[in-house]
C-alpha cells in the first residue's frame, strides 16, 4: 500500500506541473498577440514559448505513465487499490477530459510553431477567453476525482 502512494504523489506532482504549462502557454500566446512589433520581446517569448512546451510534453508524459500504474498496479503490487471495477465511471469522464487538455495544449504548441513560421494569432481578447478553457476542465476533473460520482 505505501507504493500506491508514493506513486499518487508522483503523479500529482507531475500533473501538477503538466497543467502549469497548460495555464501558462496560452497566456504567452496572449502576451505574443499583444506585443505588436517588437521583434526582441516577441522572439523571447516565443522561445520561453517552445521550452514550456517541451516541459509540458515531458511532465504529461511522466504523470501519464504514472497514471497507467495507478490504474493497472493492482496486477503489479500487493494490496494496491484496483481502479477497474463497476463504479469507475468517473474514471473515464476524467481521462475523456485530460484527453481534451491534451489537445486543447497541442493546439497551443502548434499556434506557437505557427507564430514562429510567422503566422498570426487570433486577437488577443480571443486569446484571453481561450486562455480560460482549462480551468473549467480541471474543476470538472478534480470534482471527479474527488467525488467520484457514478
Amino acid at each position: 500500500m505505501q507504493a500506491y502512494f508514493w506513486i499518487k504523489t508522483f503523479h500529482l506532482v507531475f500533473v501538477i506541473a503538466w497543467m502549469a504549462t497548460v495555464f501558462y502557454l496560452p497566456r504567452i500566446l496572449v502576451n505574443i498577440a499583444e506585443v505588436g512589433d517588437a521583434p526582441a520581446v516577441r522572439e523571447r517569448l516565443v522561445l520561453m514559448g517552445r521550452r514550456l512546451y517541451r516541459f509540458g510534453h515531458i511532465m504529461f508524459a511522466i504523470a501519464l505513465v504514472l497514471g497507467f500504474v495507478l490504474w493497472l498496479g493492482y496486477r503489479m503490487f500487493a494490496d494496491f487499490p484496483t481502479m477497474v471495477a463497476p463504479g469507475t465511471g468517473w474514471m473515464h469522464a476524467k481521462l475523456t477530459l485530460v484527453a481534451l487538455m491534451f489537445a486543447y495544449s497541442i493546439v497551443c504548441g502548434r499556434w506557437l510553431k505557427g507564430v514562429d513560421k510567422g503566422r498570426a494569432l487570433p486577437s488577443s481578447k480571443a486569446m484571453r477567453w481561450i486562455n480560460e478553457l482549462p480551468v473549467f476542465a480541471l474543476i470538472a476533473v478534480v470534482y471527479l476525482v474527488l467525488a467520484k460520482p457514478f
